[in-house]
């Protein structure tokens, strides 16, 4: 059943593109049904009591003379990263609503990245995965060039680059471990059982998880982020932020920790130190930014950080919050960047927090002051909501493998909350003696799509943050089960 998230949204994307632009309203109401369709399919499991191990979805040959298969399965990782990608894309087709230029495109390029997306987190076969994480690249370009703003083209096109070189990477060492294992299959399960030599694994991770990790925004191959989110439309930045900087990390889990644990131990702490550096650099980046959306972007770059690191603590715990903390930042984003690109600037046209701060957007449009205080406080690790857990978890892993690393990590979740506070103050709440808006040019008033898609996303991270056993039932069984065994025993 859950094979039906990729094919319900590529038909959608088919359907988007042969409607004819003018019928505006069919085009909406169809994305919706299609986004509400996908994450019913995701829903699904959850309503099944899941135990998180993982289960076949489909298995069939694909091009059996290279032992390539269609294999589709999940675990609780998946299924999480599922649930993650239809609230984001559901919440995205609602902050969309507004759009006119060239709507079914539009939502055809929406509908193929969503589908890749739900490909990337249900592929088993390393082939398809890399097939899947490929497609993805077309529809972000097109999102951003066509639809984008601010130096749109530089950044498409520079987005795609380190998407490309990143692939480069992973498919040379995809093909590396494939012929050494004797090019018999590219099973996800059968490469990880396969007892590679320790020199080859030396070389062969940092080489896929260096390429997974581009797209994760590790420093100092984080450039295209901020740039990209930026120039993206609101539903390309939470999809971009949301989910498709998720399929790195997922990428470096999944494939390259699990297919070379032997690689890791040499090379884990130049990675712990790099993805520290994440997330100070990227607060300290966010903290002094003049674009409203550009301190969006460089935050996310930050709680990435988070995420690698994470996974290079190589303690349960650390996984674990790594693997909360990307359905959490997903979340939260998405939130961020629906307030910050469709409730500001499309009512307001600028992003300057200098003009921003005359215009009392507190009482012109408190809806999205609220959303912003509430999306800020749950980005800033308050108790109550998911990002509170999910750093919280990460610490302890960090505290555990790297204690000096602590006080650096301690020092980005300080630097986290002066940039969300200044970011707050300088937007909303600057309290001019008048409103420096044009009586003639009143700002409208946030409508119902975007109250909903925002109260989604809210929900999704209290939700996560009052009980985050519901994913860690799920997580736990998935990072014990005989994928990840491979790992356990090369050093976990």
């Amino acid at each position: 059943m859950l094979a039906w998230t990729i094919y319900i949204s590529f038909a959608g994307a088919l359907a988007s593109f042969l409607i004819t632009p003018t019928r505006a309203t069919l085009l909406r109401v169809l994305a919706l049904c299609v986004s509400i369709a996908t994450l019913g399919i995701a829903l699904i499991p959850f309503l099944n009591h899941p135990t998180g191990t993982l289960f076949t979805v489909t298995d069939k040959p694909w091009i059996p003379t290279l032992g390539i298969s269609y294999h589709l399965a999940a675990d609780g990782i998946s299924l999480a990263m599922l649930l993650l990608t239809g609230i984001i894309a559901v919440a995205g087709v609602l902050f969309s609503w507004n759009i006119t230029h060239r709507l079914n495109e539009f939502f055809g390029f929406y509908f193929l990245l969503v589908g890749s997306v739900f490909g990337v987190f249900l592929s088993y076969d390393v082939f398809l995965l890399f097939v899947f994480y490929e497609i993805v690249v077309i529809p972000k370009y097109f999102l951003i060039a066509i639809w984008g703003s601010t130096r749109k083209d530089y950044a498409a096109m520079k987005l795609v680059l380190y998407s490309f070189v990143g692939s480069a990477l992973v498919l040379i060492g995809l093909i590396a471990a494939y012929v050494e294992s004797g090019s018999r299959s590219m099973d996800l399960a059968y490469l990880a059982g396969y007892p590679y030599p320790a020199h080859f694994q030396m070389w062969a991770f940092p080489l896929v998880f260096l390429g997974f990790a581009i797209l994760a925004g590790l420093f100092p191959f984080h450039t295209w982020a901020p740039t990209g989110h930026v120039a993206a439309p609101t539903a390309a930045s939470m999809l971009l932020a949301g989910v498709v900087m998720k399929l790195g990390a997922y990428g470096c889990l999944r494939v390259a920790m699990t297919l070379f644990p032997l690689g890791i131990a040499p090379w884990r702490t130049t990675f712990a130190i790099l993805a520290t550096i994440s997330i100070v650099y990227g607060a300290l980046s966010a903290l002094v930014q003049k674009d409203f959306k550009f301190v969006i972007g460089y935050s996310s770059v930050s709680h990435m950080g988070f995420i690698l690191l994470g996974l290079m603590t190589l303690t349960h715990i650390g996984l674990s919050g790594a693997m909360i903390q990307m359905f959490s930042h997903g979340i939260l984003a998405g939130l961020l960047f629906a307030v910050v690109g469709r409730m500001v600037y499309a009512r307001t046209h600028t992003r300057d927090l200098a003009k921003l701060s005359p215009m009392n957007l507190a009482k012109l449009i408190p809806f999205a002051a609220t959303t912003f205080v509430l999306a800020g406080m749950a980005s800033m690790g308050l108790p109550g909501f998911s990002g509170f857990i999910a750093e919280s978890m990460i610490v302890v892993g960090v505290w555990r493998s790297y204690p000096a690393l602590v006080f650096f990590v301690g020092f980005g979740i300080l630097i986290g909350v002066v940039y969300i506070w200044r970011a707050l103050q300088l937007a909303f709440f600057a309290k001019p003696l008048t409103p420096a808006i044009d009586p003639a040019h009143p700002i409208e008033p946030i409508t119902l799509p975007e109250k909903l898609g925002a109260g989604i996303l809210i929900l999704a991270s209290i939700a996560v943050g009052i009980y985050p056993q519901f994913l860690l039932n799920l997580i736990a069984p998935a990072l014990n089960g005989p994928l990840f065994q491979s790992l356990h025993q090369g050093g976990w």
